[in-house]
């Protein structure tokens, strides 16, 4: 079951109805309601995985009491070390397993060696890396001290498994979430219709702007050898709006859910395409989990306090770590080394952060070198969307040679037109709407009620006559 699905346009206003109506008046009931929920809502998904969800919830439960309640420290890190181990040990099953038998095998092979390696055919659970990050952050805070374990068994399983963030995101704290389902909510009309705006925005991210562009980019990213190096350079553009879109679109409806039901979630995006160097945009491209590799592997290895050599090489580890992430294929360790190597020369000259504030604030236009710095950051990171996008190292290399070569200069064979219209449509919408959580964020001080519900109608519209071919959710992969 997908947000922008029919079977979902049924499931929400029935969980809506249930929690709201007739278990009004009861925080205990509203929490079973959306756990009951998140349950069914994975299960549609594969409900043979729900034991291994399951399972995830009552081991950092139990972890997270047991740190607590620990007499000596020595208890403490066992436990720890036994939630941490188990964690990763399953999702090191489910997704890596293979990469490392197929990799071992590889390295075997140059040293003229034959080896009989067993892989298995195994189903990625959906949402195992966004859920284990959820319950490895609730353990490690306790046994730092930053938070005290529930024991309320029901309002910790629904900050682990809750419905809108349980297969992409974003990654929460129990810090932030765990709070708002331990305390009463109240409808509160602005909060809905604002939820509604955002979903709103987030479907058309998704529907028209990410959909509309994989039709495209897919065609070319799967074969690259046959397009003009001036084609493949429309296709990484395409498929930098592409998962754009798609990521920030299902961000946006996460958030705009959460929000009907009364919850605030973690902003994941902040505007990442208006960034002016490579520090910015991973401040503002999947910060949930960038500031979870800050803050729970980063510091701990003394980030950037500890001289110029450990700064350097904890860069590297962090970007390696967010690359391997995403999947187990080297296109992703490299895509994330190739963002360490953008990185480097800003943490060395002492820049990584420059530019903390909002492009343009106040202003109508960036300045020239703020338009400047925002198209070769563009241009970097899109370069290294190619090692992301690609299934392999060899497609890679077919795909960066066929670019920087004579074809360049040619006209692209696949240039959509009118897609490409409405995505600069779209940036300009969110250019004037980037001092804000979303681009329709704006719109109630500032538009009258007619002028909004006129905008509303328009795009819904849009959001029927443009929308493309359905296509998968990216990150429903890692």
């Amino acid at each position: 079951m997908v947000f922008n699905s029919f079977e979902f346009a049924l499931f929400l206003p029935i969980v809506f109805i249930l929690y709201w109506l007739v278990a009004k008046g009861s925080l205990l009931f509203q929490n079973l309601v959306l756990l009951a929920a998140s349950f069914v809502f994975y299960g549609m998904w594969d409900y043979r995985f729900l034991f291994l969800l399951f399972f995830s919830i009552l081991l950092d439960y139990t972890s997270g009491l047991q740190i607590h309640a620990a007499k000596t420290p020595r208890a403490r890190q066992w436990w720890l070390f036994a939630s941490i181990v188990i964690n990763l040990g399953f999702l090191f099953f489910f997704k890596y397993y293979n990469f490392f038998v197929d990799s071992f095998s590889d390295l075997l092979r140059t040293f003229g060696l034959q080896p009989h390696v067993w892989t298995l055919k195994i189903i990625l659970p959906v949402g195992i890396s966004f859920y284990t990050f959820h319950g490895l952050s609730y353990v490690i805070d306790i046994y730092r001290e930053k938070v005290t374990p529930t024991r309320n068994f029901t309002n910790y399983a629904l900050f682990v498994s809750f419905f809108p963030l349980l297969v992409a995101g974003p990654i929460e704290r129990a810090t932030h979430l765990l709070p708002q389902i331990e305390q009463p909510r109240r409808f509160e009309l602005s909060k809905a219709a604002d939820g509604l705006r955002q979903i709103l925005w987030g479907l058309l991210k998704k529907m028209v702007i990410a959909d509309g562009c994989a039709f495209y980019s897919n065609q070319i990213f799967d074969n690259p050898h046959t397009y003009s190096g001036s084609t493949l350079v429309v296709g990484a553009v395409l498929f930098a709006f592409q998962i754009y879109g798609d990521f920030s679109g299902y961000s946006d409806m996460a958030l705009g859910i959460a929000r009907l039901f009364g919850f605030e979630l973690l902003r994941n995006f902040a505007y990442p395409y208006f960034s002016r160097d490579i520090a910015e945009f991973w401040r503002r491209w999947h910060i949930s989990l960038s500031s979870w590799f800050k803050d729970y592997v980063y510091i701990p290895l003394g980030g950037s306090r500890e001289g110029r050599f450990k700064a350097i090489r904890n860069t590297f580890i962090i970007f390696l770590l967010s690359g391997f992430w995403h999947g187990a294929n080297w296109t992703f360790i490299l895509w994330g080394g190739i963002h360490a190597l953008y990185f480097l020369p800003l943490l060395l000259a002492n820049r990584n952060r420059k530019n903390m504030e909002i492009v343009a604030q106040g202003r109508r236009l960036p300045s020239v070198p703020e338009a400047w710095q925002m198209v070769r950051t563009f241009a970097l990171v899109t370069f290294a969307w190619i090692f992301f996008r690609a299934e392999s190292m060899q497609e890679v290399a077919v795909y960066i040679s066929g670019i920087f070569s004579a074809s360049l200069i040619e006209m692209p064979v696949i240039f959509p037109k009118g897609l490409l219209l409405l995505t600069a449509l779209f940036l300009l919408a969110e250019w004037q709407g980037r001092e804000y959580p979303y681009a329709l964020a704006n719109l109630e001080p500032r538009w009258p009620r007619p002028a909004r519900w006129a905008l509303y109608t328009v795009l819904l519209f849009c959001l029927i006559l443009l929308k493309s071919e359905q296509q998968q959710f990216i990150y429903f992969q890692f």
